[in-house]
């Protein structure tokens, strides 16, 4: 198991989520918190097992891929962020 800090820049959101099929997508989506009061930069860890994994953000209610990261396509026509966890 290895602890995954995910983040991401969204200086004007109100609501920040993180889904993926670690969290059963949008059903058991994490909540991410800002670094710092009135910070641009929202933040969470999960603690994953080794393997790939397809994730996104859900920044006020809409689908936002993580610039950061390697993309691949899904069944809707858009991407998923990838993160790869290793032993």
């Amino acid at each position: 198991m290895a602890r995954v800090r995910f983040t991401i820049d969204a200086p004007n959101a109100r609501k920040v989520l993180l889904a993926g099929d670690f969290t059963d997508w949008e059903a058991a989506a994490r909540p991410m918190r800002r670094r710092k009061a009135g910070a641009a930069t929202f933040s969470t860890s999960v603690t994953l097992p080794p393997g790939t994994y397809e994730y996104k953000f859900l920044v006020d209610g809409n689908w936002v891929e993580d610039p950061k990261a390697e993309q691949v396509a899904n069944p809707f026509g858009t991407n998923n962020s990838l993160v790869v966890v290793k032993r």
